[in-house]
């Protein structure tokens, strides 16, 4: 028990003295490669601790390596060309134009995920900000369109990538049809809208394939609105 409490204190002290040679950002926004670095070292670390008849010296000469490797990495990483393999590079989802869907499927989105992390930036409408960056660290930036009018109810998705949302369109009161005639009378087919929303009071978000978005407001059917 007492070998136990004296190699865990070691491992202890070994790891906040390492940690704080990584400097403030290893705690606070991380690179990918950082955090790769951060959860070997926490395995690492575990292994002498729990197996007494495992040397002491080897788990501190590991985390000492991986702390080496973590400099030399961070060296390469003030090289702009090597940077943006090493820690990637931010991702501009939405410009003036609308969503970048290009941008979104490098990083594994969809546009129920842009709008999920608008709305944790106070943004509810795609319409209501100018550009949207996900940084290399994974924080999420918005720079607002200050011409945009304020959303006074929560939008919904109605068409992404070319297909209905049917749980939206209920809660819309409306079917297929009726949102049919709206991309016909944008001159456009279904399977060209890349995103169409929808708030309660009518005000339409509308981004076709090749085309920069626009939005317009509808007369939602009878009893719609949230």
């Amino acid at each position: 028990m007492a070998l136990t409490l004296i190699r865990t204190t070691i491992i202890f002290i070994t790891l906040l003295f390492i940690m704080r040679l990584m400097g403030k950002r290893q705690i606070g926004e991380m690179q990918p490669f950082e955090l790769v670095i951060t959860l070997v070292i926490a395995d690492l670390a575990c292994i002498p601790m729990a197996d007494s008849s495992i040397p002491l010296l080897y788990g501190i000469v590991a985390v000492v390596t991986i702390f080496l490797l973590h400099q030399i990495v961070c060296l390469m990483d003030m090289n702009d060309n090597v940077k943006k393999y090493v820690s990637g590079r931010p991702s501009v989802v939405i410009n003036k134009s609308g969503v970048d869907f290009s941008q979104l499927r490098s990083n594994n989105l969809d546009v129920s995920d842009l709008i999920e992390s608008l709305r944790s930036t106070g943004y509810f409408s795609l319409d209501e900000v100018d550009y949207a960056i996900y940084e290399s660290t994974g924080n999420f930036s918005v720079m607002p369109n200050v011409e945009a009018e304020k959303s006074s109810s929560i939008p919904v998705i109605i068409v992404n990538q070319g297909k209905f949302n049917l749980d939206n369109l209920k809660q819309c009161k409306a079917d297929s049809n009726f949102f049919l005639k709206i991309i016909e009378k944008n001159k456009s087919k279904l399977r060209n809208v890349q995103v169409m929303t929808v708030d309660g009071v009518g005000k339409v978000y509308y981004q076709t394939k090749g085309k920069n978005y626009k939005t317009f407001n509808i007369q939602l059917p009878e009893g719609a609105g949230w």
